[in-house]
């Protein structure tokens, strides 16, 4: 009869202390950081009037504006139905871009993001929190936005919805790398004017809120910037209930490059 066979050696051989439950207890506590800093940002956000007004009451009035002034309206095309996605998109840039970034841009200023180098964070954990925290305002903004758009008589296709969240989900994660690229390299002064700048720009010429004529000389170039591939994916999944793909590959892209840059040049300091 076989004596039995001691495992307690192999076990601890094969669970050490510094392998599996240190690197999944990593996991785990970068995780409780990203939710911890993304509930901050998410609260602070909600609650700081200027970036209320940038993040909802201003793409409202863009919203009432367009479809009162009848700007979109065609034969057999209702403006409402390409106001309110293009209003979306607006509203990503508003709180991903242009919030982010002044907001950013300050506390590098007053030194809060010097206090977060000190932590674990790191720079890929700043920019999920901020990400956290931008998917938790555009929530109320799709809410808030699409909500008055159906009373004002926008006709979804709702086939088109999930497509719809994934553009905004890449339209968010891209908008906010490049508002956290431009606030940790530039100072708050010109962060503050650069995003305001191009949330104009890009709003009006750009592609976001009104779709560029395809027999426009900016047309080419239009297409290439995120700006236009979220409108026109969001115009496209709400109004055919199909994906948009060169729209979703350019957004993709854009989103790859900014998260690349920022995580290599952004300065906490």
């Amino acid at each position: 009869m076989s004596s039995p066979v001691n495992t307690s050696h192999s076990t601890a051989a094969a669970v050490s202390p510094q392998d599996g439950p240190s690197r999944l207890g990593n996991a785990s506590s970068l995780a409780r950081r990203v939710v911890a800093q993304g509930r901050y940002e998410s609260v602070t956000a909600i609650r700081n009037g200027e970036q209320l007004l940038i993040s909802l009451v201003l793409p409202l009035m863009a919203l009432f504006a367009v479809v009162w002034s009848g700007l979109m309206d065609s034969a057999g095309v209702r403006g409402v139905d390409v106001a309110v996605p293009g209003v979306l998109a607006l509203a990503v840039l508003s709180s991903a871009f242009t919030g982010q970034g002044i907001a950013t841009g300050f506390d590098r200023r007053y030194g809060v993001l010097a206090y977060l180098s000190t932590t674990p964070l790191g720079p890929a954990g700043l920019i999920l929190g901020k990400a956290c925290a931008v998917l938790a305002v555009l929530l109320l903004q799709v809410v808030v936005i699409g909500g008055i758009g159906l009373a004002l008589g926008w006709q979804p296709v709702w086939t088109g919805v999930p497509w719809a969240v994934l553009f905004l989900i890449l339209g968010a994660a891209s908008f906010t790398a490049l508002g956290l690229l431009i606030a940790g390299t530039a100072r708050p002064e010109a962060t503050l004017a650069l995003t305001n700048l191009l949330w104009v720009l890009l709003g009006a010429v750009g592609g976001a809120v009104f779709p560029v004529p395809t027999t426009s000389w900016f047309s080419g170039v239009a297409a290439f910037l995120p700006s236009a591939a979220l409108g026109d994916g969001l115009r496209s999944a709400f109004g055919t209930g199909m994906p948009d793909v060169g729209a979703l590959l350019v957004l993709a892209g854009w989103g790859i490059l900014a998260t690349v840059g920022a995580l290599k040049w952004f300065k906490w300091r």
